[in-house]
Formats: C-alpha cells, sequence, structure tokens
C-alpha cells in the first residue's frame, strides 16, 4: 500500500502509549498524542510532549501546519503540553485564521488552564466541551460522554466513522457506571495505566481487572489498550491484551508507539 493511499483511508495512528509521569519522564514509550483521519479531517487527540517531534518523524510524516482541529479530553500535561505549538502551526503563526480547538472549560480557565492567551484570537473557532453534547469538525461528528472521575475536568470522545462508533476512554478513576457513555462502541480504545490497582491508596486511572470489566459490559468489536504506566510496561502489553482476549473472547490488541489502525468508511 503506498503512503497517498494509506493517508486517504480513515485511520488512528498512536503517536505515543505513554501514561503516567515515569514512563513519560523517561521516554520508555513516546507520549506523542493521537493522530485521527477521518473523511478528510485531520485531527490531533491528546497531545502530549513530543507529539510535534514524532509529528516530524513518523512515516510517511504528519504535517501539522494541515491540522483541522486539536482537542483535548482534559488539561494533564500528559495530553496537553503540545497544544500550543501545534495550534501555532496550525494557523500559519497567526498569519492565517484556521483551525478549530475543542476542550473543556478549565483548559481555558481558572488554575488549570493550558491554551496560551495570544494563541486563542487566530483560531478560527473554539468550542468548550460540555457532557453528552455533540460537536462536528467540517463532515465528521463527535460526542462526549458524562464526566469521567479524574482531578480535572475530563471527557471521553466518541466518533461516527461510517456505520461504526470509535470511541477513547481516557483517564478516570473506575466507577460502575463509566462504561454506560461507551454501550454504543464498536471500537473502544482505553487507558489502561496501571496493571493492578494498589489496595492502599486511590489511584484515578484503571487497572487491567477495572479495563477487562468495562471491556466486557461494552462488547465493542475490538478493544485496544493504550496509555501504559510502569507496571503495564514491565508487564509487556501486548501479552496483557493476548490475556484480556482469551478471558473475554472480545479481540483486544495493545496499542505500540507509531501504530496505524485502520477504520472503515
Amino acid at each position: 500500500m503506498g503512503e497517498q493511499e494509506d493517508q486517504d483511508k480513515n485511520f488512528v495512528k498512536f503517536l505515543g502509549t505513554a501514561g503516567a509521569r515515569f514512563v513519560v519522564a523517561k521516554q520508555l514509550r513516546y507520549s506523542g498524542g493521537t493522530f485521527l483521519r477521518l473523511q478528510g479531517q485531520k485531527l490531533m487527540l491528546d497531545p502530549g510532549p513530543g507529539t510535534l517531534v514524532r509529528c516530524a518523524r513518523c512515516r510517511p510524516k504528519i504535517d501539522v501546519t494541515e491540522l483541522d482541529a486539536l482537542l483535548l479530553t482534559h488539561a494533564h500535561i500528559d495530553h496537553s503540553n503540545d497544544v500550543n505549538i501545534l495550534a501555532d502551526a496550525m494557523m500559519a503563526g497567526g498569519f492565517k485564521k484556521r483551525g478549530a480547538l475543542f476542550c473543556p472549560s478549565d483548559c481555558l480557565e481558572g488554575e488549570h488552564r493550558v491554551v496560551l492567551n495570544y494563541i486563542r484570537p487566530h483560531l478560527e473557532r473554539i468550542e468548550t466541551l460540555e457532557p453528552a453534547t455533540d460537536y462536528s469538525i467540517g463532515p465528521v461528528n463527535f460526542r462526549t460522554t458524562a464526566p469521567h472521575k479524574h482531578s480535572v475536568e475530563t471527557y471521553g470522545l466518541k466518533f461516527e466513522v461510517g456505520d461504526k462508533v470509535l470511541a477513547f476512554m481516557v483517564d478516570s478513576e473506575y466507577f460502575p457506571e463509566l462504561a454506560d457513555s461507551y454501550t454504543d462502541a464498536d471500537i473502544l480504545v482505553i487507558n489502561v495505566v496501571r496493571k493492578y490497582h494498589p489496595e492502599d491508596r486511590k489511584i484515578q486511572h484503571l487497572s487491567v481487572d477495572e479495563a477487562s470489566e468495562i471491556i466486557a459490559a461494552v462488547e465493542p468489536e475490538q478493544a485496544i489498550i493504550t496509555h501504559f504506566g510502569m507496571t503495564m510496561v514491565k508487564a509487556k502489553p501486548w501479552e496483557v491484551a493476548e490475556q484480556m482476549s482469551d478471558r473475554l473472547g472480545i479481540p483486544v490488541k495493545a496499542a505500540s508507539d507509531g501504530m496505524n489502525y485502520e477504520l472503515p468508511g
């Protein structure tokens, strides 16, 4: 398959699969965001540290000046670090008024704000994410989930891709209703930071057992685990995914840095 042919298809590219501070700090896995090409639109989801560099070095390269939109699910640095430099590139350093930014309100205001003020006037559109609300980027339609339980305002995202729903379940503490927003997901990308959940402290990230319970409840056609912390890296995520598949009877794949996942349509 040629590079141009590949670029014309709908796909997700995992520029990085690092989660948690030590894997990010040591770059045991890259912490770049997730690139989506959907219906001709070029979208960057949660551009963490190094996203700009990963775009320049991946093959084929991703031209960040051609991005149509940036999406932040929450304000934490491993999800938002490169948002300003990518926005600046998207709008040609302020010479073009173009591109859209979608993010929770606290990415823009208050103590957790991450988007620089001088960037904002040059964006064609800034939309604040609200719970269970529909949005569009050109022909691409997506919907936020109910709020996740995290230390900042956080939402998962669900994209319509042909007759399929591509969902991203990002960082959250486990709670019984978490799966309810994702029951229509055909492809579920789920952040699994920890192999086990520590009994002695509260962690607002999912473990393998918690993710397995969610996948079993949602019953997607395909689950993809990503955003790995140190315990997951040591456990070899591809082996964990295989064990989850065997146990659940649902295909589970572990994302790897640079992995492309082709979508229908």
